[in-house]
């Protein structure tokens, strides 16, 4: 809770619980990408978005980026970005550990940015806390800061919608619902927000620390004057 009051929505959820979290988090997760928490398809994902973006010669943005670890990940490979979090918590998670990158607090839904400000956006495991039915505006939003032929990478908990509940949300008293995305769904809302699905990737649970499919979806965006 924060001063005795139990977020209302989702998206002030999701900043309490990560913001409160976020040490935790970089206890348990750490502040780069890794084996241990990286299968080979994640890091296969990762790899082609980061080529695709190095073509297209500009900034890139990391949405939902946590304490840094794919905005590090994306720097390491000569990539311009900027990593962008709704919860302060990460941010400043992420300054401390990677102080020579660019981070800013900010809604997925409302970016501080200019439309077509971005060579490429990454979003990875950003949407699982959104629900199914508020993902066109997350779309839209990607659509507008993203230019033309730049790709998109989104990576989620998969499934068909269904929802997962987390009481008292990693160790916070705040309740927190967790979404299993349908990647047709996915793919579907991002072709009505003008994206060319390129690629998707899916795989089963690795491990101890997983219990559903994961998915990897990257776009490009389509020309909005065609």
């Amino acid at each position: 809770m924060i001063d005795g009051v139990e977020p209302a929505d989702h998206v002030e959820r999701s900043r309490a619980v990560y913001g409160q979290s976020a040490e935790l988090y970089v206890k348990v997760i750490g502040t780069e990408v890794s084996t241990r928490f990286e299968a080979a398809e994640d890091r296969a994902a990762l790899e082609a978005f980061a080529e695709l973006a190095v073509e297209q010669h500009g900034r890139v943005l990391d949405a939902g980026c946590g304490p840094g670890r794919i905005t590090r990940h994306l720097a390491d490979r000569h990539l311009d970005v900027v990593g962008v979090d709704i919860a302060p918590g990460m941010i400043e998670q992420a300054r401390m550990a990677h102080p020579d990158l660019e981070f800013h607090v900010a809604n997925l839904t409302s970016l501080p940015f200019d439309a077509d400000s971005f060579a490429a956006v990454s979003a990875w495991y950003s949407i699982i806390t959104t629900p199914p039915d508020h993902l066109p505006t997350v779309w839209a939003e990607l659509r507008r800061v993203v230019r033309a032929g730049g790709p998109v990478l989104l990576g989620f908990q998969s499934g068909h919608g269904e929802r997962a509940d987390r009481p008292n949300a990693y160790g916070t008293p705040i309740d927190l619902t967790l979404f299993r995305h349908d990647v047709d769904v996915v793919c579907q809302g991002l072709k009505d927000a003008l994206f060319h699905v390129r690629s998707v990737t899916k795989r089963s649970p690795v491990g101890s620390d997983e219990t559903t499919g994961q998915a990897f979806v990257i776009a490009v965006a389509a020309d909005i004057a065609h």
